[in-house]
Formats: C-alpha cells, structure tokens, sequence
C-alpha cells in the first residue's frame, strides 16, 4: 500500500493494519496533549498516526504505543523509528488488559474498536470490541492515569451516552466534549471525549468536517494545517 504522507512524518500502511483515517487524524489534532502531559499511552496504536501527530504537537512528551495486533505493532514500530521525533517514542505488541507500566499516564489516548463483534474479518481486532470493550478500556485508564490524568477517546456519537455512564462509575468524569459533524447541518457523527478523575464543568464545542461534499471546512483545514499537505 502507498504510505501516507504527512508534513514532518510519513506513516507507512498496510493490508492487514487499520489504515490512517479522519477519526484518528481528529483524535491526534483534538487531544488535550499540550496541558502538561509528559508521559502519554496510546492504546491501540494501528500505524502509530495518533503518537505521531501528538509527538509533533508536544515536543516535551514521551509516548508509548499498544497493540494487541503484533502487525500493528511492528507497523507502529516501523513508523515511528523513521519518525524525527523517534527518540521519544515506544510501542509494544502487548494486551491492554495484562499491561502493567510500572508507571503512571499523563495522558491515554484511544481510537477504539467499536463495532459489535460479527462474522466479518475486515479489520476485526481494530474495529470490533474482540479483544477490548469500552469498560475495559476504562477500567485499564482508571488503573494506569496519574491524578492529574485525562483520558481522551474518539467514538460513534450514538455511544457516547454509554460511555459517559460508565465512565461515571469508575469514578472518571467527563471534562470536554466535542461533537464532530461530517458536513454541516448534519446529526453529530462522532465524539471526541475527555475525562479525569476531576469534576468540573464540562467544555462543549462543535467541529464541522465539510463545509461542503468534499470540501474541507475552515475549521477543519485550520486543525490540520500543521499536519496534512492539502494539494493547491
């Protein structure tokens, strides 16, 4: 497969790896990484997109990636070594579920799997809850964030009411809320979420992916002028 290419990185894909795609680029773009994160955890790294777009934003974090999917890991892996800010990041081929850090996160980020497990094979570690559900994923996050910790997720926007309950009862509450629109006037296609262990008021903003078919909002390409090389 092509690799994709990025303005300071390149992200090499393949076949049987979660591709790059919009929900990961948001999540590294979104993701509160620059509010004193120094040690951050992406769970589920597929080609490492998210660390590297996070790595590029806070040049003071270091990152360590897993996956349960040794592809992926060893994708993530080749990424993130042919990376300029290699020297601060690390992945793992290792299940969420045993992984003890030794070590607390500023900061876990996560595009999860979401999908209902089916007889389908596409991308089924990466897209259906097989190996890791959302309970799961905050069960781990409660165990693994420091005191101080955010846990930052993007979902389907018809889970989120789920998510937030959950969340609520293992004691991580909800601080940021954004709800992603694929075109403008359409309903809320995906929730960018953030939590800690802090009650507060809770940030809510709107993010518009197209303005029109096909045409990237002002909001978006603003996101992701640092990031993407827009052709002209």
């Amino acid at each position: 497969m092509k690799p994709f290419r990025f303005k300071h990185f390149e992200i090499q894909q393949s076949k049987n790896v979660f591709r790059v795609g919009t929900d990961g680029v948001l999540l590294g773009a979104l993701a509160d990484v620059e509010n004193n994160a120094s040690e951050v955890l992406e769970v589920g790294t597929g080609t490492g997109l998210i660390s590297l777009m996070l790595a590029q934003r806070n040049p003071d974090a270091c990152f360590l990636g897993l996956d349960i999917n040794e592809d992926a890991a060893l994708l993530t892996k080749t990424n993130f070594e042919h990376s300029p800010f290699h020297s601060r990041l690390k992945n793992i081929h290792q299940d969420l579920k045993t992984f003890e850090a030794g070590r607390k996160f500023d900061l876990i980020v996560s595009n999860p799997p979401y999908f209902e497990e089916s007889d389908s094979d596409k991308d089924k570690l990466a897209r259906q809850t097989v190996e890791l559900n959302f309970k799961q994923l905050i069960e781990a996050s409660v165990r693994l964030l420091s005191d101080q910790g955010i846990l930052s997720v993007i979902i389907p926007a018809e889970a989120g009411s789920g998510f937030v309950e959950t969340a609520l009862k293992n004691r991580l509450f909800l601080n940021r809320k954004i709800d992603i629109k694929g075109i403008e006037y359409s309903k809320t296609k995906r929730l960018v979420l953030e939590f800690s262990f802090t009650e507060k008021e809770i940030e809510v903003f709107d993010f518009v992916i197209e303005k029109s078919p096909r045409q990237y909002s002002d909001q978006y390409l603003e996101l992701t002028k640092e990031f993407h090389v827009f052709k002209k």
